[in-house]
């Protein structure tokens, strides 16, 4: 099992004092965390795009490629790449520099995202919502698997015969395809023989558990790849009142959210509902955190589990304790939970976690 975090920096006002982070600091704070990650045994520091006021990041690679240079052993990766508003060239060519800085330990995941502001900022129409990805995806791995191409499409020039510089420091970059949870998500996925990770933002950890089945059933190992799966979650570990930190900052994106997208507006039952110990927050100390990717695995099977613990502003001194303990605490708890054992054939096995000390 990998452990990692990710975040879209964002910059929210403060929900219990009021207080309102920089963009300058947000960054500066992002790579005091990615050095931290490293220091204590995760394996994975991811940032996300978005081009609104309330996120500080809307270009992911200089940021990752800041961490790179601070760092030995982490891999740095996007926590996603709107893929459909970008050019596949264009990105090919960025994260293969950025695998080269890195020494090979960049990676890619590729989505749609789950907002649009980047759409009529690049002239993409929202029609297009689906036939845009498939057409850059299949561009983008077509890129990766060759470094010279031949290609036409709907939404690009055509290519003849383009060779696509730089390649990465390892035969082909590390690809995953982000997904919010559909069973055409899942198939597609894996028949394109990519990992895949899902983002677990509500109800139970075991929401995907019909998902992943799905995805390793249709993974196609001709790839020459293995199934990967990931989830993606929001939470926060602490010693001590892990879940009443939390609450003020989970209740106020997902009010914000909730009013953009005509969602029931959240209060504090369901919040007591997701931070339960099958909810889909995973917030607790290092023990029930621990538990509940225990119990996720349980469900999902899944390799890697990467955290955002900055949501809605949480202060840095306790991104950072959070970051520590997932390293130091968590991850040895879920190591032994598994036994070192992990099995992709939908029944991994599980144990109870206990408490360390």
């Amino acid at each position: 099992m990998e452990l990692g975090i990710f975040s879209f920096g964002d910059i929210h006002p403060n929900p219990v004092t009021g207080e309102r982070v920089s963009p300058e600091q947000r960054m500066a704070d992002l790579l005091e965390r990615a050095r931290l990650a490293d220091e204590v045994g995760l394996s994975y520091f991811g940032i996300g795009e978005h081009h609104r006021p309330d996120y500080a990041v809307s270009s992911v690679v200089p940021v990752l490629a800041a961490a790179a240079a601070q760092t030995r052993n982490i891999h740095v990766g996007s926590a996603v790449t709107v893929l459909s508003t970008e050019d596949p060239v264009r990105v090919f060519q960025q994260f293969a520099t950025l695998d080269l800085l890195s020494g090979g330990r960049a990676e890619l995941t590729a989505g749609r995202g789950s907002f649009i502001e980047s759409y009529p900022l690049f002239g993409a129409a929202l029609e297009d919502y689906d036939a845009l990805y498939e057409e850059k995806i299949d561009l983008l791995l077509r890129i990766d698997a060759a470094d010279r191409i031949t290609w036409s499409g709907q939404f690009r020039p055509p290519l003849q015969d383009a060779l696509i510089l730089p390649r990465p420091s390892r035969e082909h970059l590390d690809i995953w395809i982000a997904t919010g949870g559909t069973p055409s998500s899942s198939v597609r996925a894996a028949r394109l023989g990519k990992p895949v990770i899902y983002a677990l933002l509500g109800g139970a950890v075991n929401n995907f558990a019909q998902h992943a089945a799905l995805y390793r059933e249709e993974f196609d190992g001709a790839s020459g790849g293995i199934p990967r799966v990931g989830v993606s979650g929001v939470g926060l570990v602490l010693r001590n009142g892990a879940k009443e930190t939390f609450k003020p900052y989970w209740l106020d994106s997902m009010t914000r959210i909730s009013a953009e997208r005509g969602f029931p507006k959240p209060s504090g039952v369901t919040y007591n509902m997701q931070a339960a110990r099958t909810g889909a927050l995973y917030v607790g100390t290092p023990e029930e955190v621990a538990e509940k990717i225990v119990l996720t695995h349980a469900a999902m099977g899944h390799d890697r589990h990467i955290l955002q613990l900055d949501f809605s502003s949480v202060p840095q001194e306790q991104v950072l304790e959070s970051i520590e303990l997932l390293g130091t605490e968590v991850l040895p708890l879920v190591r032994e939970a598994l036994g070192g054992q992990h099995q992709h054939d939908g029944a991994p096995r599980t144990e109870t976690v206990r408490s360390g000390t």
